[in-house]
């Protein structure tokens, strides 16, 4: 790895923005070390007198002469205790997020990637890193206020506390209000990175976006996700490029294409949907396959993990004991496994949510490839396999045909972030791809 920010793909001004931002906390902290030393306590960041160096050598780098302070430096200029990064699936917001943690946390101060704090960092152990990733609908106000108490603490390590929030738009209203508290008056050497689609309201509230830096992502082109996938992952050049067209720029799901041939088949299966669409029963049967290709995805995406939770808690909580009380200790339990299994249901759903959004994502794009060919726009398809079942679908709808297909599929996809049941919403969907 060169550094942090390696996979962070197509993202340079970005790169740029969360590189000074490092640079000025390590100078934050470089300027904070003299009076720690004056009040006899080691310095921020451990005794590793080449750290010391480096971190001067970084600041004399983004410092320049200026009006603030004796020598001209603002070393905070560049940091604040709060960022917001948005943009589109798979543009890379939790990883340049997890990449900024590790470049605040390195020894060095920029992110060099060989360190233990980038190490540990990027490997989810290190003692200063929260991370929280939501695995059911949404984050509750108990999970909330647990890490924003852990936040409070000191870092152990002398540098920063970091907290992480993945998918920060499935905050309910009450862990959001108890995440503006903590936003609103942050310890001071605690740092909130929260990841959101946008910065609209119902992704995250106005009040916690406006204390808070924003750090805008973009899609990545689809070139720039085949040069990673061939350097870092090995994958053959013509395949990875495929891959990447066929994900619209989304890095995950590129080598998960690129990788896995259940993928393949799962996106070829939706793929023939538009072929299957000959009547209102085969609308129907196209709607329950692609629910049941979802529900079976999802369900063994968890069925592992959720088997390992039940056995370890049924262990702590003495299953199989022979000892007196045993009995007794099990019955207590009862309301323990319960709550277990509300939060695997809870996982589930959002798995096949999940699963059944990246099969609609899929289908828009072939829609989106046969709209573009009955405009005769000189852009390349989406589906380059597919290409020639678009083609005969534009001939055959003309583009106000095409783009009404497309607006239904994406019409389905906000009923069901509405929370529409997805069977109802996709047989919706799939009769009006049919009637078109």
């Amino acid at each position: 790895m060169t550094d942090v920010f390696a996979d962070l793909v197509g993202q340079d001004e970005a790169v740029a923005t969360l590189r000074r931002a490092a640079a000025s906390a390590a100078a934050l902290l470089r300027a904070a070390a003299p009076a720690v030393a004056r009040a006899g306590a080691p310095a921020a960041g451990g005794a590793d007198p080449d750290g010391d160096d480096d971190l001067d050598a970084l600041a004399d780098e983004f410092d320049e002469p200026g009006p603030a302070g004796p020598e001209g430096v603002d070393p905070g200029a560049g940091m604040t205790h709060a960022w917001i990064f948005t943009g589109p699936p798979g543009s890379g917001r939790s990883v340049a997020a997890r990449a900024f943690a590790a470049a605040l946390q390195c020894v060095h101060g920029t992110g060099c990637g060989h360190c233990p704090g980038c190490h540990t960092t990027l490997a989810g152990t290190h003692a200063d890193v929260r991370l929280v990733v939501p695995e059911g609908l949404s984050i509750g106000v108990s999970e909330m206020r647990a890490l924003v108490l852990r936040a409070a603490s000191t870092p152990s390590g002398g540098r920063w506390q970091v907290v992480i929030i993945e998918d920060a738009d499935r905050l309910t209203e009450a862990a959001g209000n108890a995440l503006l508290k903590a936003v609103e008056e942050p310890p001071p050497r605690t740092v909130f990175l929260l990841c959101a689609p946008s910065t609209h309201p119902d992704d995250i509230s106005v009040t916690i976006r406006s204390r808070c830096r924003l750090v805008p992502l973009r899609q990545p082109p689809a070139g720039a996700v085949a040069e990673v996938l061939v350097r870092r992952d090995g994958i053959a050049p013509d395949v990875a490029e495929w891959a990447a067209a066929a994900a619209q720029g989304h890095v995950g799901r590129a080598r998960r294409l690129a990788r896995d041939p259940e993928a393949r088949q799962r996106r070829d299966a939706v793929l023939a949907v538009p072929r299957r669409l000959t009547g209102v029963g085969a609308a129907f049967d196209a709607a329950s396959a692609l629910i049941e290709a979802a529900e079976a995805e999802a369900a063994a995406a968890v069925a592992e993990i959720d088997e390992t939770e039940k056995a370890a808690l049924q262990t702590a909580l003495g299953a199989g004991g022979t000892g007196r009380g045993a009995a007794g200790a099990m019955r207590g339990a009862a309301g323990q496994l319960k709550d277990l299994e509300r939060r695997q249901k809870s996982r589930a759903t959002r798995a096949q949510r999940d699963a059944l959004d990246r099969a609609l994502v899929d289908l828009a794009g072939f829609y989106r490839d046969a709209l573009t060919m009955a405009l005769r726009a000189p852009v390349a398809p989406v589906h380059r396999d597919t290409a020639a079942l678009a083609g005969a679908g534009a001939q055959k709808w003309d583009a106000e045909g095409a783009l009404r297909r497309l607006e239904a599929v994406l019409e389905c996809r906000a009923a069901i972030e509405a929370n529409v049941k997805p069977r109802i919403a996709v047989e919706a969907m799939m009769l009006a791809l049919w009637r078109g």
